[in-house]
């Protein structure tokens, strides 16, 4: 997973209110507020960084430099919640990276 580059899903809506991201998944053009997810602030970075192809190990550098955590455990918990993303939809491989390993 560490190579593979993510990158936010588009069936997706975020905005940021009080300091908090909030993620709403958008199924035939309407929201689907019983699925509302809230990101604190790591998880706000994480997303923010994912608005264009990013790997996990990206991810990892820019989280441990932004909070001044060692690598191994910024990878550790970025690896934990990228799946925990993927698993819901919430990322997902970039498309044209996704029709070349077809």
């Amino acid at each position: 997973m560490n190579s593979q580059s993510l990158v936010r899903s588009q069936s997706m809506v975020a905005r940021v209110v009080a300091g908090e991201t909030l993620i709403v998944p958008v199924r035939a053009r309407v929201g689907d507020l019983a699925s509302i997810y809230s990101f604190n602030g790591t998880a706000s970075l994480i997303w923010k960084l994912l608005e264009s192809p990013k790997t996990v190990a990206e991810l990892a550098d820019a989280v441990a430099r932004e909070y001044d955590v060692e690598l191994e455990q910024a990878e550790c918990d970025v690896k934990e919640f990228v799946a925990a993303m993927k698993a819901v939809g919430l990322v997902e491989a970039p498309a044209s990276v996704a029709m070349a390993g077809d």
